[in-house]
């Protein structure tokens, strides 16, 4: 075994460290005005794609280099360092663009991680190897065919960068051509959606043939499926068909106020299995989409973005009409968030049996910021107006008619008695 002096350890330390600042600079220089969300720079340039990328380049021709006249220790550790880190970076920038919200990429990410840093601890110390042929020797049997877990563990390798490849070009597509080129939410929706999927496919197929499995053998299991989806699986290729329809059809939209059954609330995803509904206290809804294209779905906003609201209240039936039509009107022109355009408008509705019923109807632009609030601050005001010009709110009243008494009482009482 070679021997590696101190200068030997200095010299590949300033090459280590040469390497990464270089790495640091062009990621530093090419990073300047990017987004913080980027890929390949990250929100602080070395949490990118590009910086470790650039110092395995390097790290590794500076290894080649030196290789040639001495063995070589601090660069081999850091080439399988930075191979891992970009791996690692690789998998968890495009999952965490790809599904922000899923539960599931943190796992994902660890799980990378931990199986990254184990294989370059092992090549490291140079037990990679012989690991790699014990697992080799290792073969599961299917059927009359055996496949190695060697083989078996760079099938999976292969497909899980193939498929966050995949993934990375359409999330590329869906920022970069899709929002700019389509306008309306919800087909973007759809193009990215096909998109994602088409490439997902495309990456399966690659990965599936890079292992060595016979695609022929797929029409077996496409025949599978398809006596699945009619028997066991027809309603979820119904929700799955239904999205799609929605989506192309555009009968309702991402942002729409719709009411589905007794639930009322603003569409926030349509997804291509289920829809999301949020009311406006803060409940959410998730609807398959099948109930969206066979019920009967009211769309509050398809002709106008403006939502009603209505507020009753009872006044003595000696009040002013007029008046009181003039004071509700003015109790919801107060509120900032009443629409002046179509105006309050209160009505004499009925003839109740407390009193005189008015109905006041306003309208409001943004339903989603709260309804019940609004309500309440109308209904505040519409009481202070009715006190303030002396109306009074009947309460209840009741005529309890006798009709006869038991024996021995009487309705009135002699003075005294």
């Amino acid at each position: 075994m070679q021997q590696i002096d101190a200068h030997s350890l200095a010299l590949e330390a300033g090459l280590v460290l040469l390497c990464l600042a270089l790495a640091w600079g062009v990621s530093r220089w090419f990073g300047r005005d990017q987004p913080r969300d980027s890929i390949w720079f990250g929100a602080r340039i070395f949490d990118g794609l590009l910086f470790p990328l650039l110092a395995l380049v390097f790290l590794e021709l500076a290894r080649r280099g030196m290789s040639q006249f001495q063995p070589v220790l601090l660069l081999r550790i850091g080439v399988s360092a930075f191979l891992a880190l970009a791996l690692i970076r690789l998998v968890a920038r495009v999952l965490r663009l790809a599904f922000p919200a899923s539960a599931l990429v943190r796992l994902v990410e660890r799980t990378v991680s931990w199986l990254a840093w184990l294989g370059a601890l092992l090549w490291i110390v140079g037990l990679l190897q012989p690991v790699v042929q014990e697992l080799d020797q290792i073969t599961l049997g299917f059927g009359k065919n055996s496949v190695s877990l060697r083989m078996l563990f760079e099938g999976l390798l292969s497909a899980g960068i193939v498929l966050t490849l995949a993934l990375w070009v359409a999330a590329t597509i869906e920022k970069r051509v899709l929002r700019e080129a389509v306008t309306d939410l919800s087909m973007r929706k759809v193009a990215s959606n096909a998109v994602r999927a088409l490439l997902l496919l495309i990456g399966l197929l690659f990965a599936l043939s890079a292992v060595g499995v016979d695609l022929t053998a797929l029409s077996v299991l496409g025949g599978a499926l398809g006596v699945g989806l009619g028997f066991g699986l027809q309603k979820l290729a119904a929700n799955y068909v239904s999205g799609f329809v929605i989506l192309l059809e555009r009968s309702i939209r991402i942002g729409d106020n719709v009411k589905v059954d007794a639930f009322e609330g603003r569409i926030t995803d349509i997804k291509t299995r289920y829809t999301l509904i949020r009311a406006g206290n803060g409940r959410e809804a998730i609807v398959p989409n099948e109930s969206l294209i066979t019920s009967r779905v009211e769309n509050l906003t398809q002709a106008d973005l403006k939502f009603g609201l209505v507020t009753v209240v009872v006044v003595d039936g000696g009040a002013d009409v007029e008046q009181v039509q003039r004071i509700l009107v003015e109790a919801a022109q107060a509120q900032p968030r009443v629409m002046r355009e179509p105006a309050p408008v209160a009505h004499f509705t009925n003839f109740a049996a407390d009193g005189l019923e008015f109905t006041l109807n306003y309208w409001v632009p943004d339903p989603d910021k709260g309804k019940d609030n609004l309500r309440s601050a109308v209904n505040a005001a519409v009481l202070a107006g009715l006190r303030a010009a002396g109306i009074e709110i009947p309460g209840p009243q009741r005529v309890v008619r006798v009709t006869a008494l038991p024996d021995g009482h009487s309705t009135s009482r002699e003075p005294g008695l």
